[in-house]
C-alpha cells in the first residue's frame, strides 16, 4: 500500500516500511506519530483521491532520529560599497519510519 502524506508544507510519497527525512516535528526517537493529512492511497489496483483528505486514513509512523540536512550557501553583496556577506544554513529535520498506513 501507498499513500501521500502531508506534513510540514510538503507532500511524501511513502509505503510500509519506508524510512523518510521529513521537516522538524517535536518527538524523542521511539515515539509514533500519526499523520491525517493523508491526500492519496494505492493498493496498486485501486487508487482513493482524497477531497482534500481521504476520510478516516491515516499513516502511523515511528520517530528514528532528528538530524540536520547539508548546508546552503548564501551570499549577500551590495556593489561599490565594500559589502560582502556569506552565511550558511542546516535545515533541521526528522528522520520517520513508516509503521503502518491504515485506509479506514
Amino acid at each position: 500500500m501507498v499513500a501521500v502524506i502531508k506534513t510540514g508544507g510538503k507532500q511524501y510519497l511513502v509505503a510500509e516500511g519506508d524510512i523518510v527525512s521529513v521537516e522538524k516535528l517535536d518527538g524523542a526517537p521511539d515515539t509514533t506519530i500519526t499523520f491525517d493529512n493523508v491526500l492519496l492511497l494505492s493498493d496498486g489496483a485501486d487508487i482513493t483521491l482524497g477531497t482534500p483528505t481521504v476520510k478516516g486514513a491515516r499513516v502511523e509512523a515511528k520517530i528514528v532520529g532528528q538530524e540536520r540536512a547539508k548546508k546552503v550557501w548564501g551570499v549577500k553583496y551590495k556593489p561599490k560599497k565594500r559589502y560582502r556577506l556569506t552565511f550558511g544554513h542546516k535545515q533541521p529535520l526528522t528522520k520517520i519510519e513508516i509503521v503502518k498506513i491504515i485506509a479506514k
